[in-house]
């Protein structure tokens, strides 16, 4: 296997950043995943806008056009031979002199690594087995003011911790410090209630995931009324069903959220279709 380090593909046992980058001391970087479906990336360009979104919420300038970012997760695919796969795109802020404020002219690091994952589209598989466990975590997500949802960056304490908290559950609900749902600790949640398709608004401290903004679009094409507001765990707990979406899982259903079980996932199935379609339509 290779990475893709700064310009460079390393084999993969050989691929190292500085002891010193900021990335790995101070969780000071930028991070996208991505997904390859027949070895092109699904909505780069939704993809690019929001790392450039993280990249100005950190004021980390890495100097790269998208055309060569692209370049570099294309030429990491190639290299593993791989059609299929999911792709994480990191820039750092590079090495410094080991002061907390950031050096100006530090020089990021810009690493693509690359994981095999089966076929997509209508014709392939799941990357899950079966429906998603999830629970209500005591650790509340971070506030806008403290750290932007907006930024996707190496630091993932706060999912981390909700996780841990989670115990068994596969995915932590965070809440924010009114009790808000905001979304899992790794994926954006939705649920069904009397037919419309609910899910937290960006007002609140969700990051604005991928495949949530395909999904709210694939609804809007079938007709599935949507509300985007304010939920609380118990709206959760009254849906008729629950599924989560992040880049990885695509749609998966949730069989029980706390204590509470779900015996269908209509709507999120007619999504999940919709958006397997849609990556067959591009990408095979």
């Amino acid at each position: 296997m290779y990475s893709h380090v700064d310009g460079e593909l390393v084999a993969a046992e050989d691929a190292t950043v500085s002891v010193r980058d900021r990335g790995f001391q101070y969780g000071d970087a930028a991070v996208e995943t991505l997904r390859a479906y027949g070895g092109q990336v699904f909505a780069w360009a939704a993809h690019a806008k929001r790392l450039q979104a993280t990249c100005d919420a950190l004021g980390i300038d890495h100097g790269l056009s998208e055309r060569d970012l692209r370049g570099r997760v294309h030429a990491t695919l190639a290299a593993n031979d791989l059609t299929d796969a999911r792709v994480r795109l990191t820039v750092s802020r590079g090495t410094h002199s080991g002061s907390l404020t950031p050096d100006g002219d530090a020089d990021p690091t810009v690493v693509v690594v690359t994981d095999p994952l089966p076929r997509g589209g209508v014709d392939g598989e799941r990357v899950w087995s079966e429906p998603a466990t999830a629970a209500t975590a005591a650790v509340e997500r971070v506030a806008d003011d403290a750290l932007p949802s907006v930024a996707k960056t190496h630091n993932y304490l706060n999912g981390i911790l909700a996780r841990i908290d989670a115990g068994d559950a596969d995915e932590a609900v965070l809440l924010d410090a009114d009790g808000r749902v905001t979304g899992g600790a790794a994926s954006n949640v939705f649920f069904v209630d009397d037919g419309t398709l609910h899910t937290p608004s960006l007002d609140l401290p969700v990051n604005p995931g991928i495949t949530r903004w395909a999904v709210l679009e694939l609804a809007d094409d079938l007709g599935v009324p949507v509300e985007e507001g304010h939920y609380r765990p118990r709206d959760l707990r009254s849906a008729d069903e629950v599924f989560l979406t992040n880049t990885t899982w695509e749609v998966r259903p949730v069989a029980a959220y706390d204590d509470t079980t779900y015996t269908t996932c209509k709507v999120g199935a007619r999504l999940a279709r919709a958006l397997a379609e849609e990556v067959e339509a591009r990408h095979y």
